[in-house]
Protein backbone atom coordinates (compact mmCIF):
# COMPACT_ATOMS: atom_id res chain seq x y z
CA UNK A 1 0.00 0.00 0.00
CA UNK A 2 1.39 3.05 -0.92
CA UNK A 3 2.71 5.30 1.96
CA UNK A 4 2.38 8.89 2.17
CA UNK A 5 5.66 9.33 -0.33
CA UNK A 6 4.04 6.91 -2.70
CA UNK A 7 5.61 3.48 -1.56
CA UNK A 8 4.37 0.82 -0.05
CA UNK A 9 4.50 -0.69 3.23
CA UNK A 10 6.74 -3.27 3.82
CA UNK A 11 3.98 -4.88 5.74
CA UNK A 12 1.54 -4.69 3.07
CA UNK A 13 3.31 -6.25 0.65
CA UNK A 14 4.48 -9.05 3.20
CA UNK A 15 0.47 -9.81 3.65
CA UNK A 16 -0.18 -9.56 -0.05
CA UNK A 17 -2.44 -6.97 0.78
CA UNK A 18 -3.34 -4.77 -2.71
CA UNK A 19 -2.20 -1.23 -2.77
CA UNK A 20 -5.05 1.08 -2.16
CA UNK A 21 -5.61 4.92 -1.65
CA UNK A 22 -6.82 6.99 0.77
CA UNK A 23 -10.60 6.00 -0.40
CA UNK A 24 -10.20 2.77 -0.65
CA UNK A 25 -8.52 2.30 2.73
CA UNK A 26 -11.76 4.07 4.27
CA UNK A 27 -13.96 2.37 2.42
CA UNK A 28 -12.03 -1.03 3.42
CA UNK A 29 -11.89 0.25 7.13
CA UNK A 30 -15.53 1.55 7.73
CA UNK A 31 -17.22 -0.67 5.54
CA UNK A 32 -15.34 -4.08 6.21
CA UNK A 33 -14.41 -3.28 9.75
CA UNK A 34 -10.48 -4.24 8.19
CA UNK A 35 -7.96 -3.11 11.00
CA UNK A 36 -5.16 -3.81 8.36
CA UNK A 37 -6.96 -1.11 6.24
CA UNK A 38 -7.09 1.02 9.42
CA UNK A 39 -2.91 0.70 10.41
CA UNK A 40 -2.13 1.41 6.71
CA UNK A 41 -3.97 5.06 7.14
CA UNK A 42 -2.37 5.06 10.80
CA UNK A 43 1.06 4.62 9.35
CA UNK A 44 0.51 6.67 5.97
CA UNK A 45 -0.72 9.66 7.93
CA UNK A 46 0.52 9.44 11.70
CA UNK A 47 4.16 11.04 11.03
CA UNK A 48 3.23 14.14 9.17
CA UNK A 49 0.27 14.47 12.08
CA UNK A 50 2.66 14.45 14.62
CA UNK A 51 5.47 16.79 13.12
CA UNK A 52 2.57 19.22 12.83
CA UNK A 53 1.33 18.87 16.33
CA UNK A 54 4.90 19.05 17.20
CA UNK A 55 5.61 22.75 15.73
CA UNK A 56 2.05 24.18 16.20
CA UNK A 57 2.11 22.88 20.47
CA UNK A 58 5.56 22.96 21.45
CA UNK A 59 5.60 21.51 24.90
CA UNK A 60 2.53 19.87 24.79
CA UNK A 61 1.72 15.78 24.40
CA UNK A 62 2.01 15.35 20.48
CA UNK A 63 1.65 11.63 20.66
CA UNK A 64 -1.03 12.36 23.05
CA UNK A 65 -2.98 14.77 20.53
CA UNK A 66 -2.67 12.41 17.99
CA UNK A 67 -4.03 9.77 19.49
CA UNK A 68 -6.84 11.79 20.62
CA UNK A 69 -6.89 13.02 16.61
CA UNK A 70 -7.34 9.19 15.23
CA UNK A 71 -9.59 8.22 18.24
CA UNK A 72 -12.19 11.09 16.90
CA UNK A 73 -11.24 10.24 13.09
CA UNK A 74 -11.68 6.32 13.43
CA UNK A 75 -15.70 7.27 15.17
CA UNK A 76 -16.56 9.52 12.11
CA UNK A 77 -14.85 8.04 9.59
CA UNK A 78 -18.07 6.77 8.04
CA UNK A 79 -19.78 10.06 7.89
CA UNK A 80 -16.28 11.51 6.35
CA UNK A 81 -17.69 13.12 2.83
CA UNK A 82 -14.28 13.81 0.59
CA UNK A 83 -14.83 17.44 0.13
CA UNK A 84 -11.03 17.97 1.01
CA UNK A 85 -8.47 15.25 1.14
CA UNK A 86 -8.24 12.66 4.09
CA UNK A 87 -4.71 14.48 5.20
CA UNK A 88 -6.83 17.73 5.09
CA UNK A 89 -9.34 16.67 7.49
CA UNK A 90 -7.11 14.86 10.01
CA UNK A 91 -5.27 18.17 10.31
CA UNK A 92 -8.70 19.82 11.32
CA UNK A 93 -9.39 17.28 13.82
CA UNK A 94 -6.12 17.57 15.07
CA UNK A 95 -6.51 21.43 15.62
CA UNK A 96 -9.64 20.86 17.53
CA UNK A 97 -8.34 18.61 19.55
CA UNK A 98 -4.99 21.01 20.13
CA UNK A 99 -7.77 23.92 20.87
CA UNK A 100 -10.11 21.85 22.81
CA UNK A 101 -6.66 21.14 24.85
CA UNK A 102 -5.97 24.81 25.42
CA UNK A 103 -9.36 25.42 26.95
CA UNK A 104 -9.07 23.12 29.53
CA UNK A 105 -5.24 23.84 30.33
CA UNK A 106 -6.04 27.90 30.03
CA UNK A 107 -9.05 26.72 33.28
CA UNK A 108 -6.99 24.71 34.64
CA UNK A 109 -4.14 26.18 36.64
CA UNK A 110 -0.72 24.19 36.40
CA UNK A 111 1.37 22.54 39.34
CA UNK A 112 4.02 24.87 40.25
CA UNK A 113 7.22 23.12 42.06
CA UNK A 114 9.44 24.25 45.30
CA UNK A 115 11.97 23.69 42.98
CA UNK A 116 9.95 26.45 40.36
CA UNK A 117 9.28 28.96 43.03
CA UNK A 118 13.35 29.21 44.48
CA UNK A 119 14.23 29.61 40.62
CA UNK A 120 15.89 33.18 39.46
CA UNK A 121 13.70 33.92 36.81
CA UNK A 122 17.02 35.90 35.41
CA UNK A 123 19.62 33.25 35.11
CA UNK A 124 19.06 33.18 31.27
CA UNK A 125 19.62 35.93 29.01
CA UNK A 126 17.43 36.31 26.02
CA UNK A 127 18.49 34.58 22.74
CA UNK A 128 20.07 36.60 20.14
CA UNK A 129 19.85 36.43 16.54
CA UNK A 130 22.58 33.96 16.09
CA UNK A 131 21.36 31.45 18.90
CA UNK A 132 17.64 31.49 17.42
CA UNK A 133 16.90 28.49 14.92
CA UNK A 134 14.29 28.37 12.76
CA UNK A 135 12.34 25.95 15.00
CA UNK A 136 12.70 28.17 18.46
CA UNK A 137 11.64 31.05 16.21
CA UNK A 138 8.65 29.53 14.81
CA UNK A 139 8.00 28.33 18.52
CA UNK A 140 8.07 31.79 19.49
CA UNK A 141 5.33 33.39 17.41
CA UNK A 142 2.21 34.05 18.77
CA UNK A 143 -0.30 30.84 18.08
CA UNK A 144 -2.51 31.89 15.54
CA UNK A 145 0.91 33.63 12.99
CA UNK A 146 2.43 30.17 14.09
CA UNK A 147 -0.69 27.91 13.11
CA UNK A 148 -1.31 29.58 9.65
CA UNK A 149 2.61 29.19 9.28
CA UNK A 150 2.87 25.75 9.49
CA UNK A 151 -0.06 25.32 7.48
CA UNK A 152 0.68 27.25 4.66
CA UNK A 153 4.09 27.19 4.54
CA UNK A 154 5.01 23.55 5.75
CA UNK A 155 1.78 21.62 5.04
CA UNK A 156 0.89 23.24 1.56
CA UNK A 157 -2.72 24.20 2.80
CA UNK A 158 -4.55 26.82 0.49
CA UNK A 159 -5.52 30.23 2.63
CA UNK A 160 -9.04 28.50 2.11
CA UNK A 161 -8.26 25.41 3.10
CA UNK A 162 -6.36 27.25 6.55
CA UNK A 163 -10.07 29.32 6.96
CA UNK A 164 -12.21 26.18 7.18
CA UNK A 165 -9.57 24.43 9.57
CA UNK A 166 -9.37 27.29 11.98
CA UNK A 167 -12.68 28.83 11.51
CA UNK A 168 -11.21 32.42 10.40
CA UNK A 169 -11.45 34.40 7.12
CA UNK A 170 -8.84 33.43 3.80
CA UNK A 171 -8.17 37.22 4.10
CA UNK A 172 -7.24 36.42 7.88
CA UNK A 173 -4.98 34.13 7.05
CA UNK A 174 -3.27 35.71 5.07
CA UNK A 175 -2.88 38.44 7.06
CA UNK A 176 -1.90 35.97 9.53
CA UNK A 177 0.71 34.65 7.18
CA UNK A 178 2.25 37.99 6.00
CA UNK A 179 2.49 38.72 10.09
CA UNK A 180 3.93 35.34 11.06
CA UNK A 181 6.76 35.87 7.63
CA UNK A 182 8.00 39.42 8.80
CA UNK A 183 8.24 38.39 12.30
CA UNK A 184 10.30 35.59 11.62
CA UNK A 185 12.25 37.61 9.80
CA UNK A 186 13.01 40.22 12.30
CA UNK A 187 13.71 37.31 14.54
CA UNK A 188 15.95 35.47 12.64
CA UNK A 189 17.96 38.99 10.86
CA UNK A 190 21.55 39.55 12.52
CA UNK A 191 21.73 42.14 15.11
CA UNK A 192 22.93 45.62 13.85
CA UNK A 193 27.03 45.44 14.27
CA UNK A 194 27.55 42.21 14.11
Amino acid sequence: MPLEDGTASADAVALGIPALDDRGLVEAFTGLGAEWAFRELYRRHTPRLYRFLVRLAPGADAEELVQETWLRAARNLPRFRWRSALATWLTGIACNVLRERVRVDVRRPAPVSLDEVNEDSTSAPPATGADVDLERAVAALPPGYRAVLLLHDVEGHTHEEIANLLGIAPGTSKSQLSNARRALRARLAPEDGQ
